[in-house]
């Protein structure tokens, strides 16, 4: 039986190009699908076509046991999206603003009142409840839009990259109210490029990339597919980096995984053999004349999960169109834009 949210082969265009390639999904009730993937990968393309805002051009998709293309009205009632841009009128206060999206909702004002003074308190806007949000700072406004978007507790939510721009406190404060949601039966597709928060939030993850699911699992799962252990170095001299690559390279297990930070001056690459081939790293390096300022061994994170399955981290998300052909690059541009990625 399919789940909260389901999808399967999905496929968008835009002009030439395919933001969607065949996406399939399928989100148990009461659950948590983190959907990571650098930009332009289909992240936003999927959650428009998920919630109405987009129509796909082939493929089927199931929101509450509604399908979103014979019934949006439905579904829209059914869910609630915080979108990657706050979407609050900045003439009105954050008050306003609650209580205007509650007696939207039908509510009666006196519920809608009741509601918003809960949420001010929940996201910490009590204090400039009554200001204009145009006053508001980027973050406030994030957090009221997340608000606005808890108004009622629809059974299904979409949240599109909810905490970019929160500081760690209050990006903090909405894992918990997230945690809460899902506690008490709302599923959520929530799209995220901190590898942390889908590692902290999400009973299952996918990766997309090029409009297609590349990998699917739980956060274990994906890390023990990339297998294996971790020697991270720091180097004290930055002009070491590449002798110690070098000498690196000579104990890896893989030739894929490597990376270098050349601000932290920090090389990792994945390894078996643990302790005993720690040590020999270090006489290695040692050897070489190269002083190091630490060295350990650690399990692969999601960010190495990441780089193993789309060749560069999360945080690098603009794919590099130089030297690409222009009216290609152009279209790819163009068709991101529109869309919202």
């Amino acid at each position: 039986m399919p789940g909260a949210i389901y999808a399967e082969g999905l496929v968008k265009h835009f002009g030439d190009v395919k933001a969607l390639d065949g996406v399939d999904l399928d989100v148990p009730e009461g659950t948590v699908l983190g959907l990571l993937g650098p930009n332009g990968a289909g992240k936003t393309t999927t959650v428009r076509c998920l919630t109405t805002l987009l129509t796909p051009d082939s493929g089927k998709a199931v929101v509450a046991g509604i399908d979103v293309v014979k019934h949006p009205n439905e579904v829209r009632r059914s869910i609630g999206l915080s979108g990657q841009f706050a979407a609050v009128d900045e003439y009105l206060t954050g008050r306003e603003n609650l209580q205007m999206v509650g007696q939207l909702y039908q509510m009666s004002k006196r519920d809608a009142k009741a509601r918003a003074a809960e949420l001010l308190e929940q996201f910490n806007l009590a204090d400039a409840a009554d200001r204009p949000s145009k006053t508001y700072s980027g973050g406030m406004r994030r957090r009221l839009d997340l608000a606005a978007a808890l108004v009622v507790s629809p059974p299904v939510m979409f949240m599109d990259e909810p905490t970019t721009g929160l500081d760690p406190t209050n990006r903090q404060a909405l894992w918990e109210v997230i945690k809460k949601l899902v506690d008490g039966g709302t599923t959520l597709l929530l799209t995220t490029q901190y590898l942390e928060e889908a590692d902290h939030l999400a009973h299952d993850i996918c990766v997309v990339d090029h409009g297609r699911v590349i990998a699917r699992g739980t956060s274990d799962q994906l890390k023990a597919q990339t297998g294996g252990e971790r020697v991270e170095v720091v180097v004290h001299e930055r002009e070491h980096i590449a002798t110690a690559q070098e000498v690196l390279r000579g104990f890896a297990k893989t030739a894929t995984g490597h990376t270098v930070d050349d601000h932290t001056r920090k090389l990792t690459v994945p390894v078996t053999g643990g302790a005993k081939l720690l040590a020999e790293v270090i006489r290695e390096l040692d050897a070489r004349g190269i002083e190091i300022d630490d060295i350990g061994l650690r399990r692969p994170t999601l960010d190495d999960v990441f780089i193993s399955l789309t060749g560069h981290k999360a945080e690098e998300a603009e794919e590099d169109t130089e030297g690409e052909d222009p009216k290609a690059a152009k279209a790819a541009k163009k068709a991101k834009k529109e869309a919202g990625q």
